[in-house]
């Protein structure tokens, strides 16, 4: 893009000049050539004039670049970088012209001494943060399908926007003139105001000039903006009342709106142009209340930055702010675009990019500042200029400028259909590597949401490395998986204000033998998460922890056994709301693979509960009348409760026994209680720790109903009623993670 793109357009006739002319004659030609944007002029002047002094060589590096030969200006800066005068600026410019020429590691290297000799530069900062962007930014993530347009011309066609059903666009294409001017730089005609009508699938046809009396005029005018109701509207075009104090001519900004009459209303001039500096590429917010515009005014932080003005109710305007340095570099930001969905499309070359003019889009806050911002990527970006983008309202799709390869003129227009929508989250990133960190290159990555579905797959790329784009404020599990290897597992929480979060995953090597263990839910079979396994070889008496994925499993690789060994492991289950269990298991390695240990034991885990019944099903435990010895049928229910307590050797449970209120208080209340210490007794026989289970009776205090009997009162509940006050009840007290001390107030309990 050598024409509008760079913001600081200046205009000025060339001179011309015969005979045969010293070389310092002609090196003061070539100057005022360069200084008068007569770009190819100035090429063959300066080569004449064999000055090779290093400014005579940025001029001439600088003359190849705005003409478009990039290759030769790359030759040029090539042999300036060498010089020991050379600045930091060359450097970069340098470095930028290997990223446009797609040279990105040669890219690198000079970067890299950019970066030692401006440390604190916003472009050396941003590169240092994303080192290894250009990969990640050349792979196509599939957001975006994009079309050339045949509306293009062989000349300058770009900056489109929205106007009715129509689009308005720049354009320097050659039209029924009586006179043709051409500007020096590029020897194009200057710039117009063009419209076309758009079709559904976003084609462009029957290109004419809009309100070519009104708006086009000599010079340039391009591009436009306009507000939401469309009775309001901003275009750049050139100063035409004066020159800046160097004779250059710089860009404005001026406004016309629609009048009582249906026309557009003589042009107003924005307060802020000035001789001296130039503002255009306005952009008005939907509702109204900001413009945002491009400005080499002074103080901004270098080249060309963004700033933003409130329109106020009166139409006038309030102060200039600068965006600030998470959108303008010491670089040129321009052509912002602000979207009714809270989006601020832009085009930068101070960013990380993949070389010229990078598009990017910015977060734009409730409050107004700035959030996270984004490149592109391809392809809608290139190793060219890339900018002036626009999103329909429907975020469906829009237009954006490029001068790449391929395309009919010197900036085009391309369409584009917006395959995913534009999310403002955060980057997991990460690397693929084994046990002892070597790289894990082609290893295929997937990355699950907190329901456990794939939500993205990847491959790592040469050096091991992936990255995924994500919401913020979720959790995700990423899975690494590799020929030859075991699957590895990591988590990734983006409840963070950092904007990357990495997360590195390491896969094990298969060495033939190993361990898989699958943990669920007892009650509903799923795999569970978070679970941890503490596993531990009893040959050896090591331990290892583990933390379930997604998936509720575990892969342990076997280092050192062989067919023919014995093994003997402990696991340890553990995850908050979950009653913590151990098993063991042996087995002899007879064949080569993995050994699935939920094959032969019980890896389910039950959830925590108040109550043993909520766990196992327990029938009354019936006795005979005013008996307390324990029947068979009640045996046959107590020793459920030796299983359960034996498969949880820390839990703590009460044994509560209760009566109907027939009979007198006193009597029930002994009754209860020798009936709950001989349970109690039953199963203290029967188990690990027996002290961990007591009995007490409460008699006829808790009744469960309205059966109350006691003195005077009397009851006329049926038996069945009566039955469910007759009740044995087993609470846990304390799952043997919490310490909980178990206090007996029965006042005729063995255990008190």
């Amino acid at each position: 893009m050598k024409n509008i793109g760079l913001i600081i357009v200046i205009f000025s006739l060339a001179l011309s000049t015969f005979g045969q002319e010293s070389n310092l004659a002609k090196l003061k030609k070539a100057n005022k050539q360069y200084e008068g944007f007569s770009y190819s002029k100035a090429i063959k002047t300066f080569e004449e004039s064999a000055d090779n002094s290093i400014t005579t060589r940025r001029k001439l590096g600088d003359s190849y670049q705005k003409v478009g030969d990039l290759e030769k200006a790359e030759e040029i800066y090539a042999e300036i970088v060498k010089s020991d005068k050379a600045t930091a600026e060359d450097i970069y410019t340098y470095a930028s012209l290997l990223e446009e020429n797609k040279k990105y590691t040669q890219a690198d290297t000079w970067m890299e001494k950019f970066v030692s000799m401006m440390p604190q530069d916003k472009r050396a900062i941003a590169y240092k943060k994303n080192k290894d962007a250009y990969n990640q930014l050349l792979k196509d993530k599939g957001q975006f399908k994009i079309k050339n347009l045949d509306i293009n011309s062989a000349q300058e066609d770009f900056a489109p926007v929205f106007y009715k059903d129509k689009v308005l666009f720049a354009s320097s294409r050659e039209g029924v003139k009586p006179i043709r001017r051409k500007w020096n730089w590029n020897k194009l005609p200057f710039l117009d105001i063009y419209q076309a009508n758009k079709a559904d699938n976003y084609e462009l046809s029957m290109a004419k000039r809009f309100e070519k009396r009104k708006f086009n005029k000599k010079y340039h005018e391009g591009p436009v903006a306009f507000n939401k109701e469309e009775t309001k509207m901003w275009f750049t075009r050139n100063n035409y009342q004066g020159k800046s104090t160097d004779g250059t001519i710089k860009l404005q900004i001026w406004s016309s709106e629609i009048n009582e009459d249906g026309k557009w209303s003589k042009p107003v001039a924005f307060p802020l142009n000035s001789n001296e500096y130039s503002v255009g590429h306005a952009s008005i917010s939907p509702d109204g209340k900001w413009m945002y515009f491009a400005s080499d005014m002074p103080g901004g932080l270098g080249g060309v930055d963004i700033y933003k003005i409130e329109i106020k109710e009166d139409g006038t305007y309030g102060k200039a702010i600068n965006l600030g340095n998470k959108i303008n570099t010491e670089g040129n930001e321009m052509f912002p675009m602000v979207h009714q969905d809270g989006m601020l499309f832009f085009a930068s070359d101070g960013l990380a990019g993949l070389g010229g003019l990078d598009v990017f889009v910015a977060q734009l806050k409730d409050d107004g500042s700035i959030g996270k911002v984004m490149n592109l990527g391809t392809p809608i970006n290139s190793s060219k200029d890339d900018f002036a983008f626009i999103l329909d309202n429907s975020a469906k799709g829009g237009y954006f400028s490029s001068n790449r390869e391929g395309g009919k003129g010197d900036d085009d227009i391309y369409s584009f259909t917006l395959l995913k929508p534009f999310t403002f989250g955060k980057i997991i990133k990460g690397t693929a590597k084994d046990k002892k960190g070597n790289i894990l290159a082609d290893a295929i990555i997937n990355l699950y949401d907190e329901n456990g579905n794939v939500i993205e797959t990847t491959t790592a790329d040469a050096n091991g490395q992936y990255e995924f784009q994500v919401e913020a404020d979720k959790k995700f599990t990423l899975e690494g998986k590799k020929e030859k290897y075991f699957d590895g597992q990591n988590t990734a929480d983006t409840h963070t204000e950092e904007d990357v979060v990495i997360a590195d995953l390491v896969l094990e090597k298969d060495p033939g033998l190993s361990l898989y263990a699958l943990i669920t839910d007892k009650k509903t079979g799923e795999p569970l998460e978070n679970v941890t396994v503490i596993l531990t070889d009893n040959m050896t008496g090591t331990s290892e922890t583990y933390i379930t994925p997604t998936t509720g499993d575990l892969r342990k690789a076997l280092q050192g056994k062989k067919l023919g060994d014995r093994g003997s492991y402990n696991l340890t289950l553990q995850k908050e709301g979950y009653f913590t269990k151990t098993v063991t298991y042996n087995t002899e390695f007879d064949h080569e693979g993995q050994y699935d240990v939920h094959a032969n034991l019980d890896l389910g885990m039950d959830p925590e509960v108040k109550d043993l019944s909520e766990m196992v099903q327990i029938n009354p435990i019936n006795f005979d009348l005013n008996k307390y010895n324990i029947r068979p049928d009640a045996a046959k229910e107590l020793d459920k409760i030796v299983e359960v307590m034996n498969k949880y050797p820390k839990m703590v449970v009460e044994l509560g026994s209760h009566t109907d209120c027939r009979g007198s208080k006193a009597y029930n209340e002994r009754l209860s209680d020798r009936r709950a210490k001989a349970s109690a007794a039953y199963i203290k026989a029967r188990i690990t720790n027996p002290e961990r289970i007591y009995g007490k009776g409460y008699g006829e205090s808790r009744l469960l109903n309205d059966c109350a009997c006691e003195g005077r009162v009397k009851s006329d509940c049926s038996e069945e009623e009566h039955a469910k006050n007759r009740r044995t009840e087993f609470k846990v007290i304390s799952t043997g993670n919490d310490k909980v001390k178990v206090v007996n107030t029965s006042s005729d309990s063995f255990d008190k």
